[in-house]
């Protein structure tokens, strides 16, 4: 007899391929098919965006409501590439121009009315049900945009727990008090030890409060959030569940079909067993960029353009990567300055500087299967996919040792080289002197064509899907019911 599979509502802002604006979205696309094997079927609950429902094709009603936060509403329920979604048709809400949480460079003016709505309605279906009787087990609110999920749940006694992953802590969902009735909140909790935040309220440090447990997207982060400087004012609240026993570090992983340079559609296949094909998606990155092939490593950069990330690092010491042979090529948008900035690098060193301003997926995927190097000097990472992707590719990652970078890359010391567990170039003091010296290891390793590729070796070879971290999840969700 087939073992009754449990039941996790999975609430987001947004979910790849449908919605995508960081690693967020991959998270939930790719987390639901790693824990079906392990008993655990997932239904994902977000935002019916403007062309979703159009996009999605047939849809059934499952719940509805005529007055969620100031218009009618409905859960529209769809099978999309595999993903069991549940769409929340709220067209006061979410049908508006913009991205998910930006319209014309500024937040929408309700974001947190939209997506309290959204937390709302999870504690809905977590407490009554759908219509084709379905009930969640466990529900996992996605950040500060279903951080209101569990106190919702909390406020009507419901049993159901809940789990709140913080996936970057920097956003926190804060708006005023005298919204407290808006998105249907007791103003009796308004206090530092639930949903006051300096005088206003946090949507995350709700859920970080009232959820049964929390959770980060790696270890490391998990412990960095406990530090002032990295957890944005909230490191009390999170220290208090650490100490508590609550608090659980689990690395994301990557959608190993959608990311595989030996099925890859848009590259020349090659694998770890067959690496040889890697040199001609080189080529093919320099010739489409028109740089000059350089004598030293062929870098890429694939982020978003903002301080968070070190674009102000790598502004400093690309020159000097540049004149010891290296080129690279940067996929990103954000700061204007930063995309001013790198444009004139590009303009200065127009062989061995390739840019692309805004984003482009089958690009990134070029660029992750032509490069010998991927840089990622963040200044903080929660744990960062791109490292992963590169380690995937063979695109040996050079990062800043913080959260889940420094989880994941194993540093090229002499003594990790020589028994074969090295995997990237780490650097502990997060400053453009830092990623200089680790630039310059790097050059100076790849003039050792043998070394270099044993290093591309192992990384290839590195385990970066979800099996590991999916059994995490799976035994945390036991432990909650």
């Amino acid at each position: 007899m087939a073992q009754k599979l449990r039941r996790v509502l999975s609430v987001a802002s947004e979910c790849a391929p449908l919605v995508k604006t960081g690693g967020l979205a991959d998270v939930v696309g790719a987390l639901p098919a790693a824990l079906e094997p392990l008993g655990w079927r997932s239904r994902i609950l977000m935002p019916a965006y403007p062309g979703l429902l159009e996009r999605v094709g047939r849809t059934r009603r499952i719940w509805r409501d005529e007055n969620l936060f100031g218009g009618p509403a409905s859960v529209r329920s769809c099978r999309y590439e595999g993903l069991d979604l549940l769409l929340l048709d709220a067209p006061h809400l979410y049908d508006r121009p913009g991205g998910p949480y930006v319209v014309d460079g500024h937040d929408h003016h309700d974001n947190h009315v939209r997506f309290a709505a959204l937390s709302w309605v999870g504690a809905r279906l977590a407490i009554e049900g759908t219509s084709d009787r379905w009930r969640p087990d466990v529900v996992h609110a996605h950040d500060w945009q279903a951080g209101l999920l569990p106190s919702y749940l909390k406020y009507a006694g419901a049993s159901t727990p809940s789990l709140l992953t913080i996936h970057n802590i920097a956003f926190q969902g804060i708006f005023g008090a005298d919204q407290l009735d808006a998105v249907r909140l007791p103003t009796w909790d308004f206090h530092p030890d639930a949903l006051e935040y300096h005088g206003l309220v946090s949507t995350l440090k709700a859920g970080l409060v009232h959820a049964s447990r929390v959770s980060t997207v790696s270890p490391g982060y998990a412990q960095e959030l406990t530090r002032q400087e990295f957890g944005f004012g909230l490191q009390g609240v999170v220290s208090m569940r650490a100490d508590r026993g609550e608090l659980q570090g689990i690395l994301n992983g990557i959608d190993t079909v959608v990311w595989n340079p030996a099925t890859d559609p848009v590259i020349t296949n090659y694998s770890a067993a067959e690496p040889a094909a890697k040199a001609a998606n080189r080529q093919a990155l320099i010739d489409q960029f028109g740089l000059a092939d350089p004598s030293g490593p062929l870098a890429v950069v694939v982020t978003r353009l903002t301080h968070q990330k070190g674009v102000d690092l790598l502004l400093e010491k690309l020159p000097t990567f540049i004149e010891s042979g290296g080129a690279v090529v940067v996929l990103g948008s954000g700061d204007p300055g930063y995309e001013y900035a790198l444009g004139e690098l590009a303009a200065r060193y127009p062989q061995s500087v390739g840019l692309h301003i805004g984003y482009d997926e089958p690009l990134s995927h070029r660029l992750y299967a032509g490069a010998d190097l991927v840089l990622v000097p963040s200044r903080f990472e929660p744990c960062g996919l791109t490292q992963l992707i590169g380690l995937r590719y063979g695109a040996i990652p050079l990062v800043a040792a913080t959260g889940g970078l420094r989880d994941t890359v194993v540093d090229a010391t002499p003594a990790h080289l020589a028994d074969g567990t090295a995997t990237g170039f780490t650097f502990s003091d997060i400053d453009a002197g830092g990623l200089g010296f680790a630039l310059g290891r790097a050059v100076d390793l790849y003039a050792d064509r043998d070394a270099w590729a044993r290093l591309r070796a192992q990384a290839l070879e590195t385990e970066v899907d979800w099996g590991t971290s999916a059994a995490a999840y799976a035994k945390l969700f036991t432990e909650l019911i």
